[in-house]
């Protein structure tokens, strides 16, 4: 067995996201990667070109070619694959991660078996599935630690994406055996790992209830800082000027609406897990109802279309727009009553969080959040904002109605902002991850241990490696909420 000294910890990340494209997989590496740098781990990438979400690489870069190495920003290794364009259809987007994953297990046969590069830890981070994948391989051929990363809850959101769905033709029945093929596998390779990470308490609950004993929690973080203008713009101080047409309104900032619109904003992926379509159809109620609501949906996705489409038809007062740099994500959360969080009633998404609600908490607006399960809980309990049942168009409506009507919207407590910087800063959510290699890089410490990473999810710790679960909210009333499903209720 390799011995290994904390100076020469080496670690192997294969993922399909990186940067410098954006999004939340992206966000999350770029933040964690000068972290475990600066604690002594050698950090090392294999990742396609950028080419999210367009599906068409960024630029022509020489540092871009497949097999190019060159070093990232935080000083990072990083080995380019190959990749296939793609379209916003699954098939496509598939047949691409399936080509990077391909080209990730002969690049990194290639290169990370040399003894001066040979990885300690592999890390395979899911989306998309197949890097998981290449990363079993790698570990395997390099003798390496293997922890699989699941951002969301695969395999179990196989199904109620409609992904490989089955049907009575010979091409549904191949695609439901595919179906079937995936979810055992995933599911295998989580069993197999020498350590699974997941993003929220819920879903490291489910993976030990399914025997998977190595299971650490390290949530998304955010990085985002309320400036002076956002602490004025929330009512914790002076606000701004009534002539300022994106200023709240005048006469007691944006806790009284005067003569205007609900200001609803959303920002983020526009895809089917994130149902829009139910907030379409609400600001539409609203019309109806003769209720002022104006609703802006920002950002990049497969249902851009689809949804422009429904509010033209349905005659509902929603504009769209592209991806908001990260400078202007400030200036639209000012804009903003109230800022969207929102997932499918689909019950595997009951057990993720989405890193949106962490940012929309820490800028300390108002958060409208049609989410269940952990998402929810973390809402009302800390007094964020409403939450609503997933797709019911209705009682959003009802929320929305009753604050134009009363005039005065749902104050925000500070609890929101201070549970964000407790639970998801991104400097204790890099010291979990340095705790993590260093506990699969000491074994012969933990050999007493089996289960200690379960028992710092559920909050007990290990002594040794003090890998601590983050703590569950508080429990207190939030001060508006619409509805809470339970987080194990079934929305089969």
């Amino acid at each position: 067995m390799r011995t290994t000294s904390a100076a020469r910890r080496r670690l192997l990340l294969v993922t399909h996201h990186y940067y410098p494209e954006r999004g939340a997989p992206q966000r999350r590496w770029d933040a964690l990667t000068p972290r475990l740098i600066d604690a002594g781990v050698d950090v090392s990438v294999l990742a396609p070109p950028p080419h999210y979400p367009a599906g068409r690489l960024f630029e022509d870069r020489a540092e871009y070619q497949p097999g190019r190495l060159s070093r990232g920003r935080h000083g990072e290794r990083i080995v380019r694959t190959t990749f296939r364009e793609h379209s916003s259809r699954l098939r496509s987007r598939s047949l691409d991660q399936a080509v990077v994953a391909w080209s990730s297990i002969c690049l990194g046969l290639r290169i990370f078996r040399h003894p001066s590069l040979r990885p300690d830890v592999v890390v395979g981070t899911v989306p998309g599935i197949p890097s998981m994948f290449a990363a079993w391989v790698l570990a395997r051929a390099t003798r390496a630690k293997f922890v699989v990363e699941m951002r969301d809850a695969w395999p179990d959101l196989i199904e109620p994406a409609g992904l490989f769905r089955a049907g009575r033709t010979t091409k549904a029945r191949v695609l439901g055996l595919a179906r079937t093929f995936v979810h055992r596998a995933v599911s295998r390779l989580q069993a197999r790992a020498d350590s699974v990470v997941t993003t929220t308490e819920t879903f490291a609950e489910v993976l030990q209830g399914r025997g998977v004993d190595d299971v650490a929690v390290v949530r998304n973080g955010t990085s985002y800082t309320p400036d002076a203008a956002d602490l004025a713009s929330s009512g914790l101080a002076v606000p701004t000027s009534p002539a300022d047409p994106t200023g709240p309104a005048p006469d007691g900032g944006p806790h009284l609406l005067r003569d205007r619109p609900l200001r609803v904003a959303y920002a983020g992926t526009v895809g089917r897990a994130q149902d829009l379509g139910t907030v379409v159809r609400a600001a539409a109620e609203m019309r109806r109802r003769g209720r002022a609501v104006d609703v802006r949906i920002v950002g990049p996705g497969a249902e851009v279309e689809s949804l422009q489409r429904l509010a033209a038809e349905l005659g509902a007062p929603v504009t769209f727009g592209g991806p908001v740099p990260a400078e202007e994500v400030h200036a639209l959360y000012r804009w903003a009553d109230t800022v969207l969080v929102s997932l499918r009633d689909w019950q595997p998404l009951e057990w993720t969080v989405p890193s949106k609600l962490y940012e929309v908490m820490a800028s300390g607006r108002l958060v409208t959040a049609c989410v269940a399960g952990e998402a929810a809980e973390i809402v009302a309990s800390t007094g964020a904002g409403t939450v609503v049942l997933p797709g019911d168009a209705a009682m959003l409506a009802d929320v929305w109605s009753g604050w134009v009507r009363d005039g005065a919207l749902p104050e925000v407590s500070p609890a929101a902002a201070a549970w964000v910087a407790a639970n998801a800063d991104d400097d204790e959510l890099g010291r979990r991850y340095v705790q993590l290699v260093d506990h699969l890089m000491e074994p012969e410490q933990h050999a007493a241990s089996a289960g200690h990473l379960a028992a710092a999810a559920d909050g007990t710790g290990c002594p040794t490696c003090e890998i601590k679960a983050v703590p569950e909210p508080p429990e207190r009333a939030a001060p508006s909420i619409g509805a809470v499903r339970p987080s194990g209720e079934s929305v089969a």
